[in-house]
């Protein structure tokens, strides 16, 4: 994996533990030589993880709409900054730029971005490693869920193992590395759906 799509909240909550997860997370890619793929911004978890990669030396690239921009939340200190015309080009260029997925806490739009690179990897349109970092037990409860849309049978047995999920950053990154593609729904047969 030379770079990582993160995907993180651009908030800053009250609890200092999200934004030192942040940081140890831009920390821990940059000396593993993983560039960032990120949002953008120079706010919140978003900016943190710009930030401590950048100073650890890590490459770090910015995405961010063009409607943003002009809000004056745009990371100009990245190693590159891609301006967009919106969020699905946005997302697709995340896609494009990365070997694979990394969420961290954060909201709606993190969710987005999550459920994108799952529901993208089901059916075949990357094969990329999607990984979820459970920091402070944030994703309990989307944990449960998500195993309760396997056992309910919403999620297939062939794409139960997609979100890989670690409440250790090391530990995630080694299970994303060792991630061997599962068969998306393109090349399943109708009774096999």
């Amino acid at each position: 994996m030379k770079r990582l799509a993160v995907y993180c909240g651009s908030a800053t909550p009250a609890d200092p533990v999200y934004i030192e997860t942040a940081r140890h997370v831009g920390r821990t890619l940059a000396n593993r030589g993983i560039g960032v793929v990120y949002g953008g911004g120079r706010l919140g978890l978003m900016g943190a993880v710009a930030d401590s990669a950048l100073e650890a030396g890590g490459e770090v690239i910015g995405v961010i709409p063009d409607a943003l921009v002009g809000t004056e939340v745009a990371h100009r200190g990245v190693t590159e900054l891609h301006v967009v015309s919106g969020m699905h080009e946005r997302k697709r260029m995340f896609t494009d730029l990365s070997d694979g997925f990394l969420t961290i806490p954060g909201g709606v739009g993190t969710m987005d971005e999550l459920w994108e690179a799952i529901s993208w990897a089901q059916l075949g349109y990357h094969a990329k490693p999607v990984g979820l970092l459970n920091a402070a037990g944030f994703y309990n409860d989307l944990i449960a869920f998500n195993r309760k849309m396997i056992d309910v049978g919403f999620i297939r047995p062939a794409h139960a193992g997609i979100m890989i999920v670690d409440a250790g950053i090391d530990e995630l990154l080694d299970k994303m590395a060792a991630y061997r593609p599962h068969e998306p729904i393109f090349a399943m047969k109708a009774d096999d759906l």
